[in-house]
């Protein structure tokens, strides 16, 4: 048809173990349904043989020609480095399946030892906030904070016709960021599979070495510090769980102690590491399991595939009660809180389930009903291709200066400035009145609030010693008449009196409720008579 819609779809394709590259695989025939596709081909990334056979891509070369409307795949992974430098140079539409890429950033920069890169990047998409976090020295738990509290993706959806996602809660956070950027939330499609055979369930439990009646739980993808599979390590010890055995199927980040933590937790011998499992062994090992557990705190914006397939194949699952996850049925999800008492509410809740079987049965049968009615591959392409066709015609916003509200002098404790005086040159003759002039500007990050709001607020304290350690109780306290923003000035005026004997003059602006500015790295102006 002459109106088909004509996209170069670029992502990740297996073998690359990346749950994107899974999603590819299953969503490219039912996009050729409905468009004239096109993919390409990331030169240095392997193509199982069938797919280059079925698809025969292209060269990134041709990406955008003849008026076809790139389709990108962005993840937080090295994986998609290559995919991000064709996004900034061709708009197209770009799916976020994580709306955090500030890990991609990371190793594109810092990894590569190109901390100058980093901060261009970071104060582009951040402004004065990337500024602070690419220079702060302690990179630990400052740092790991920033990864998730920057998504450092604005100058990537800036230059898009428009942005795909696959959840409300990430929707509004692209929102929340960039308000002037289309944003279409779609289904991710997942294929429903066979209801998990009894073979398969009987294959998986005899090679793990278990019981018919031991409850089987399972935690499945790439294992980071977010999944936070220590805390299930953690529940298998409590007396409601002391039956229950542990499959971990993916590989672990080496930043994680799983191993050593079951050992020292003396459950070693009910947690199996599997390692990575090809697309048939997942859906066998889900399909061993009672119920699966995917909690995780933070995110990155993302929806878990690994999450839907396991629903997809008949399991209910134990969740963290935040981001995309609270957005699923009690149905089909079990919610687990936040914060103190987790450990404790999972091992009770996860208790409760296996003890019943009937329910078990009951959410697993409602977790494929879900899939197949809300996850459906031909439905979600079909939204794909709408929302393309729809974005296609519009023109990319470009790029803006991040715009970001300073921090102000209640909370920031830097307050660099410039302090200066005239009026008060020497000599100047005891007794003498003089109309004094002071100049106070603003060189640093934060808003100086004005003196009017309360705390935080800043004065100017003006007073006469008889020496550099005494402290008059006659000072004058000038009033900030405004609140100063970076790289804004103001002058103030009084008129002042030399008293008689020796004098010294002390001048140092003062935050409210805090302290006075030299403590906080500011301007004092000090001159003696």
């Amino acid at each position: 048809m002459a109106d088909r819609l004509a996209i170069d779809y670029v992502s990740p394709l297996p073998p690359v173990r990346s749950g994107i590259a899974d999603y590819s695989r299953d969503l490219l025939p039912q996009l050729a349904a409905l468009c004239d596709l096109r993919v390409i081909h990331l030169p240095g990334q392997p193509l199982a043989s069938e797919l280059e056979r079925e698809w025969q891509p292209s060269p990134p070369e041709v990406l955008g020609r003849e008026g076809r409307l790139p389709l990108y795949q962005m993840g937080n992974n090295i994986y998609h480095q290559e995919i991000l430098e064709l996004a900034l140079r061709c708009p197209g539409v770009a799916t976020l399946h994580d709306v955090v890429l500030h890990h991609l950033l990371v190793e594109d920069t810092l990894a590569q030892q190109d901390s100058a890169a980093y901060k261009q990047r970071l104060v582009a998409d951040h402004g004065w906030m990337g500024d602070v976090i690419s220079t702060a020295r302690d990179w630990t738990e400052l740092g790991q904070t920033a990864l998730f509290e920057l998504p450092a993706h604005r100058t990537l959806v800036h230059r898009q016709r428009g942005v795909l996602v696959h959840s409300r809660w990430a929707a509004d956070l692209v929102h929340w960021d960039s308000p002037e950027i289309p944003v279409r939330e779609v289904p991710m499609g997942v294929p429903l599979p066979a209801p998990a055979a009894v073979d398969d369930r009987r294959a998986w439990r005899s090679r793990l070495g278990l019981a018919k009646e031991e409850p089987l739980l399972g935690t499945f993808g790439f294992q980071t510090p977010i999944k936070r599979t220590d805390r299930v390590l953690e529940a298998l010890t409590r007396p409601e769980l002391r039956q229950a055995h542990l499959v971990v199927g993916g590989e672990i980040n080496p930043r994680l102690r799983l191993r050593a933590q079951a050992r020292e937790l003396g459950i070693e011998e009910r947690v199996h590491f599997v390692g990575f499992l090809d697309y048939r062994d997942f859906e066998g090992a889900i399909a061993a399991c009672d119920l699966c557990l995917n909690l995780r705190y933070p995110s990155a914006g993302e929806t878990s595939a690994s999450l839907l397939r396991v629903l997809a194949v008949g399991r209910p699952a134990v969740v963290s009660d935040y981001a995309y996850s609270s957005e699923l049925p009690d149905e089909v999800a079990v919610k687990i809180p936040l914060g103190d008492g987790e450990v404790e509410a999972l091992a009770t809740r996860v208790g409760e389930l296996v003890a019943d079987r009937r329910r078990l049965a009951a959410m697993g049968e409602a977790s494929r009903e879900y899939i197949r009615d809300h996850h459906d591959p031909g439905k979600a392409a079909a939204a794909v291709v709408e929302a393309c066709r729809e974005l296609a015609g519009l023109e990319p916003p470009g790029d803006k200066p991040a715009v970001v509200e300073p921090p102000t002098s209640l909370v920031w404790r830097q307050l660099d400035g410039d302090l200066e005086v005239e009026g008060a040159e020497r000599p100047w003759a005891e007794g003498e009145s003089r109309r004094v002039r002071i100049r106070l500007a603003n060189r640093g990050l934060a808003r100086w609030l004005a003196t009017g709001r309360g705390p935080g607020g800043v004065m100017i304290e003006v007073q006469w010693r008889r020496s550099p350690s005494h402290r008059a109780t006659n000072n004058v306290w000038l009033e900030q008449p405004k609140d100063l923003e970076p790289g804004e000035e103001q002058w103030l005026e009084l008129e002042m009196r030399r008293p008689l004997g020796a004098s010294f003059l002390y001048i140092e602006p003062h935050v409210q409720g805090v302290t006075g500015f030299f403590g906080l790295g500011g301007p004092l102006w000090s001159q003696s008579y």
